[in-house]
């Protein structure tokens, strides 16, 4: 179990300064001057209170340069606290209605009082101005975080032609907005969490209360409760932590950096995870189904969905198996290839110095060397090296007599396949898987290809993610699944929402509409 693994992580250490705040103001710069030493970028503003009658009394503002807005602090909060205050009335002491008078002086969105050291540090270190008051065992923590952020942009990795055209931003409030833009509803549940010992990652846990499984719920607050680890960087990083079998190629979760894809997860029952400073979002429970669904699907009619749906079932299974059956074939069982076709590859392979596995790894790598400097060059320049490189290695190597054209038109045909699965994940697995497969079809022919396939099929029987099968819907069988499955019905018929999220609430369409156009009758 995952929990096993996440108590072999890092442990968690006591602070030495896990107490309350000193009433002195001396001992709390000292402690703050000794937490942050040799560290240039943390300013101390000393300055007087008039909240007594004969004296004024002493604070201290601290704050990280380049992490706050330094116009937010000086203007609206020490010139207002400094100035603000002497337009009213002074008090002997310091009750509770001086600190309300000095929240409404304050003109920033949020202010809140901290009382344990380790609060108090989390914000400084989030992007929040501390005000430490002489002889009070507190701090105001005031929301004055700025840093530079990146906007609103269109999808990378999962474009479409039809629908919204933002993504998920590397700010954890602006992905949480985008949610709460699309889902209106007050049973939209944000649980936070800080994970990282050194990092101290904001993360956000998305359910809808009424309509995901309470097993689920609780399981994933458990999971997220007992991870201890040092920095939280990316999503991917959780994602790998939270698995059920780590060990596996295939991921229980899913990835996704569209907000519609969120929500629409969301409304099957399912839960989503948001990480500060990462544009990609984690979506549980999953299954090969919903690996291969894309958000397109529902915005256009459900003929040409299910089309487009079919395909891309069939586009996978080619770019999973299709080299290791050309090896089986030409290398095993050449009289199963029909005549002609076996003629013209032999007429293609003569002179080629290699056999069939050795010439088909050697395209396999290389268009992999293609792939992958593609995707690191920058934009332009990865696309001209992937398609240029491409044509000019594959012609250079046919003419060169290394490798046969048959060949190049199967690795070329099994990389266009491998294009049209709409989850990356999903993508590098079978990418890996291809090779396993080619291997056994190389020393075992058909019979290795099959038992490959039987292999992998097996795992994913196995394999859970949450509880829920991935092969949902075809084993166990659902057949109200099917509904949105290998094909999509019409909205109108989808009343339900899929069962293999157990969600509560089951009904998420109510079909009120007249006899005559039920029947699709509108004279």
């Amino acid at each position: 179990m995952p929990r096993k693994i996440f108590e072999r992580l890092l442990p968690r250490k006591k602070s030495k300064h896990n107490h309350t705040i000193p009433k002195a103001l001396d001992v709390v710069k000292k402690q703050l001057e000794e937490r942050f030493k040799d560290s240039d970028d943390i300013a101390i503003h000393e300055f007087s209170l008039p909240l007594k009658l004969d004296l004024d009394t002493q604070a201290v503002l601290v704050y990280i340069k380049g992490m706050v807005n330094q116009d937010a602090v000086f203007e609206q909060v020490l010139r207002n606290l400094v100035l603000g205050l002497r337009q009213i009335s002074h008090l002997e002491k310091l009750p509770q209605e001086s600190i309300k008078m000095i929240k409404d002086i304050i003109t920033v969105a949020e202010v809140s009082e901290k009382s344990s050291w380790d609060d108090v540090i989390l914000d400084l270190v989030s992007g929040s101005a501390l005000v430490f008051i002489d002889g009070q065992k507190f701090a105001l923590s005031i929301n004055v975080a700025q840093g530079e952020r990146r906007g609103v942009e269109q999808p990378v990795t999962e474009a479409v032609i039809r629908g919204p055209r933002d993504s998920f931003s590397e700010t954890l409030t602006i992905n949480i907005s985008l949610v709460r833009r699309r889902l209106k509803d007050p049973r939209l549940k944000v649980k936070k969490y800080v994970i990282g010992e050194r990092s101290r990652t904001e993360t956000a846990l998305l359910y809808i209360e009424d309509i995901i499984d309470s097993g689920v719920l609780e399981e994933i607050k458990k999971r997220l409760e007992t991870i201890r680890i040092d920095s939280l960087t990316d999503s991917g990083y959780l994602e790998q932590l939270i698995t059920d079998t780590w060990w596996s190629l295939f991921n229980t979760t899913q990835e996704s950096e569209r907000p519609d894809e969120v929500v629409g997860g969301l409304l099957e029952g399912r839960f989503a995870i948001l990480v500060d400073n990462t544009p990609f979002a984690i979506l549980a429970p999953t299954t090969i189904n919903t690996l291969m669904h894309s958000p397109e699907d529902y915005y256009l009619s459900w003929i040409g969905s299910s089309l487009v749906r079919f395909v891309r079932f069939i586009g996978s299974f080619i770019a999973f198996i299709l080299p290791g059956l050309y090896i089986a074939l030409v290398t095993y069982h050449p009289e199963m290839i029909p005549t002609q076709l076996a003629l013209s590859i032999s007429a293609t392979r003569t002179g080629i110095p290699f056999p069939v596995v050795v010439e088909a790894f050697i395209m396999e790598l290389a268009f992999e060397l293609l792939r992958e400097a593609g995707i690191r060059l920058p934009g332009p320049i990865g696309q001209t090296i992937g398609i240029v490189g491409g044509i000019i290695i594959g012609e250079a190597a046919v003419g060169a007599g290394i490798v046969s054209p048959i060949m190049v038109i199967i690795v070329a045909t099994t990389a266009i396949a491998s294009f049209l699965i709409p989850t990356y994940s999903l993508t590098v697995t079978l990418r890996t898987l291809r090779f396993f497969v080619m291997i056994l079809s190389a020393l075992l022919g058909l019979f290795g290809l099959v038992l490959g396939v039987l292999i992998i099929g097996g795992h994913l029987c196995i394999l859970k993610s949450f509880g829920v099968s991935m092969l949902s819907p075809w084993t166990p069988l659902r057949i109200s699944d099917f509904q949105d499955s290998l094909i999509k019905l019409p909205l109108i018929a989808t009343k339900n929402r899929p069962v293999f999220g157990r969600p509560q609430d089951r009904r998420r369409l109510v079909d009120k509409r007249p006899n005559d156009l039920k029947r699709g009758r509108t004279e």
